[in-house]
């Protein structure tokens, strides 16, 4: 380190190409404390080159989204966060906690919900975490900021009536009305539900085979991909569903597809999206979505004593602590149990007494 005029010159090796790096600071104690961080890093196997981080935000992901393996969905995603984002057009070494701080107030304060605003926060975060991996910055600003509570999902989720299920498929139309069914009793997902084929369905074993899914592509196209991480699977179905499957067969059909698109092609989420607001209006419901049919059938499932690994299966979620983060609060808790053995306990008790004391009075 020397003094050069009324500042202070700091210098090391680049421990990879052994070229000079240094840094000029006014006071002599700035200049140790980044000579120090810099020699620690390097000992510590952590050091990043303090140019690689010039490049900026936008100009990164760029180039780390050309070499993920993403479907579509998850690209539009990224890429919806990555232009959002307030610093979108800042050097990366130069992004702080407190930029990422403002930009989830400025999410806030557009009145994003909080599930929205953590989506956007995750993915963002992906790419800084990618850099770190790269060596383009040495930590990851996103670390310690805090988001908008989200509501509870007892709160948040909206689970149809047994009434209103069944005002749905009185309202619906005869070639969607299978398609309800299958949301509302196999649980399907309606990317799910809308990739089935006729040979899908097991009429004889009674299940369903999940193993595709329909996405919309830009210009409306239908793109058939696999279904999410770990939800390929063969779903057990009622005796009612399978009977409704047939007679939506016997209605006739183009192609392999069990339910129709326009052309030979299945329907995808804006077709899907029509029938069902259409259903709705029919039905007289009103902020009940599609989703909310896989609520009902997660929630009969529960109610009918089924544990987590079922459910989990039958839902397709890749893991159980996604079916327990979603529908714990459904599960009845220790006391529900308690009381419950307690109360058939008594029920034995009281009625056995209650015959005897009737038997006694009659005679």
């Amino acid at each position: 380190m020397t003094r050069r005029g009324e500042s202070w010159r700091a210098r090391y090796r680049h421990p990879e190409t052994g070229k000079e790096v240094q840094s000029t600071f006014k006071r002599q104690a700035e200049a140790q404390r980044w000579l120090r961080d810099q020699l620690g890093a390097i000992d510590g196997g952590r050091w990043v080159d303090p140019r690689a981080g010039r490049i900026t935000f936008s100009a990164y992901f760029t180039d780390y989204a050309a070499r993920q393996v993403w479907t579509d969905g998850t690209h539009k995603a990224m890429s919806l966060a990555v232009r959002s984002a307030t610093f979108t057009d800042m050097e990366l070494g130069k992004i702080r906690p407190t930029h990422v701080e403002t930009w989830v107030k400025t999410m806030t304060g557009k009145q994003l919900a909080a599930g929205t605003i953590k989506t956007r926060f995750v993915n963002a975060r992906s790419v800084f975490r990618a850099a770190m991996r790269d060596k383009v910055i040495a930590s990851d600003p996103t670390e310690g900021v805090r988001l908008p509570r989200q509501r509870r999902a007892e709160a948040a989720m909206s689970i149809p009536t047994p009434v209103d299920v069944s005002a749905l498929l009185e309202a619906a139309d005869e070639r969607f009305r299978a398609f309800v069914a299958v949301c509302a009793f196999a649980g399907l997902r309606l990317g799910e539900a809308a990739a089935l084929q006729v040979g899908d369905v097991d009429f004889l074993r009674r299940q369903i085979k999940v193993s595709r899914q329909v996405q919309r592509k830009a210009g409306g196209e239908v793109d058939i991909r696999p279904p999410k991480y770990g939800s390929e699977r063969a779903v057990p179905i009622p005796d009612v569903l399978v009977s409704m499957l047939a007679a939506h067969v016997e209605l006739g059909h183009r192609g392999e597809w069990l339910f129709q698109g326009s052309g030979d092609t299945p329907p995808h989420q804006n077709t899907v999206g029509y029938w069902w607001r259409k259903t709705l209006a029919d039905a007289g419901l009103f902020g009940v979505r599609l989703h909310d049919l896989r609520h009902f059938y997660a929630s009969g499932l529960i109610a009918a004593g089924c544990d987590v690994v079922t459910v989990q299966r039958a839902l397709g979620h890749s893991k159980a602590t996604t079916t327990l983060n979603t529908y714990s609060h459904l599960w009845p808790s220790a006391e529900d149990k308690t009381r419950a053995a307690a109360a058939t306990l008594a029920g034995e008790v009281l009625g056995s007494t209650a015959g005897n004391l009737r038997a006694r009075g009659g005679g």
